[in-house]
């Protein structure tokens, strides 16, 4: 039996219908999804600003003799901000050089059959609980580090970071950093490592092939392709730094000051440790104060993020 030759046109286009009809289909259901996931980050974004607000209100209207030790909010709240900063500051300035040094090991100078593993034991430091780096900050690195401390202070004491007296325990600022940059290390590492690894392989072979050396072949080709995702992987590890709790609870020797002091007894709190320690006693306007630092580190990590998103839109258009 022979098909009409304009039977099988209409069936071939009665098919191809039909595809494209499932096709636009399975288009709006992704896309009606994509919109409904991104609507539902806004409204709980918008949830806890508009929870912070309300709750933190009392606070801002308050007396500054009804708030805790008798401060204006701003006294109470600007030593934890300052110590907030300083801490992940610090975390961030050694870890970010540190960790393109070892994306770039893993993904460009390690043998390959150490690569998978290598970057398996720096990703295994993200999993391991804040609270243990904690106590390996306090019990490990603080004592180690006084020696260290000692030194800063006698060397290069006419600082104000080392002015010192250098605590004898090893409790300090600097080492609630260095414990911070441990913890953003394989955070800031995984996301330059995933990139450098999809550098254009043209222009590096390229790049060799010109005479250039390894070093200036990452750095003409590799660093330039990767920038975004440098600056991205850094306010990753920056956000991470500004909420870590416990392990700047454990180490920090709190005394509520503002200095730049590093290697001091005396050090700032930082407000994610100061709401750990204070809530569980807390109650009536102390809850409401405490909300309200909360809000002041929301906003802080929110501006940081607007400002990276923006940074790096511009290196995209450049």
């Amino acid at each position: 039996m022979e098909l009409h030759p304009d039977t099988t046109t209409n069936a071939g286009q009665l098919l191809a219908a039909a595809s494209g009809g499932e096709r636009r289909r399975g288009d709006r259901i992704f896309s009606n999804l994509a919109v409904a996931a991104g609507v539902t980050i806004l409204l709980l974004l918008a949830g806890v600003a508009v929870f912070l607000l309300i709750e933190a209100l009392p606070a801002v209207t308050a007396d500054a003799a009804q708030l805790p030790e008798g401060k204006t909010l701003v006294d109470y709240i600007a030593p934890l901000a300052f110590g907030t900063v300083l801490a992940a500051s610090i975390a961030v300035l050694l870890a970010v050089p540190l960790a393109i040094a070892v994306a770039l090991f893993i993904s460009h100078i390690a043998p390959r059959r150490i690569v998978l593993a290598l970057g398996f034991m720096v990703d295994l430091l993200a999993a391991i609980p804040s609270i243990v780096y904690g106590l390996w900050g306090i019990f490990v690195l603080g004592p180690a580090a006084v020696p260290v401390l000692e030194w800063l202070e006698a060397k290069l004491g006419f600082l104000p970071f080392f002015a010192g007296p250098a605590s004898s325990t090893g409790r300090t600022m600097l080492v609630a950093g260095l414990v911070l940059t441990v913890m953003i290390l394989p955070i800031v590492s995984a996301v330059a490592r995933e990139v450098f690894s999809q550098a254009p392989r043209k222009l590096q072979e390229g790049a060799l092939a010109l005479g250039a050396t390894r070093w200036e072949m990452i750095r003409m080709t590799v660093l330039p392709f990767g920038k975004s995702s440098i600056i991205s992987g850094a306010m990753l590890g920056l956000g991470r730094a500004l909420g870590e709790t416990m392990a700047v609870t454990i180490i920090l020797s709190v005394s509520g000051v503002v200095t730049f002091n590093l290697i001091s007894q005396s050090n700032p709190s930082t407000i994610a440790a100061n709401i750990a320690l204070d809530f569980p006693e807390s109650s009536g306007l102390a809850v409401n104060t405490l909300i309200a630092s909360g809000l002041v580190l929301f906003a802080i990590t929110l501006v940081t993020n607007l400002a990276a998103r923006a940074i790096i839109a511009r290196q995209n258009i450049q």
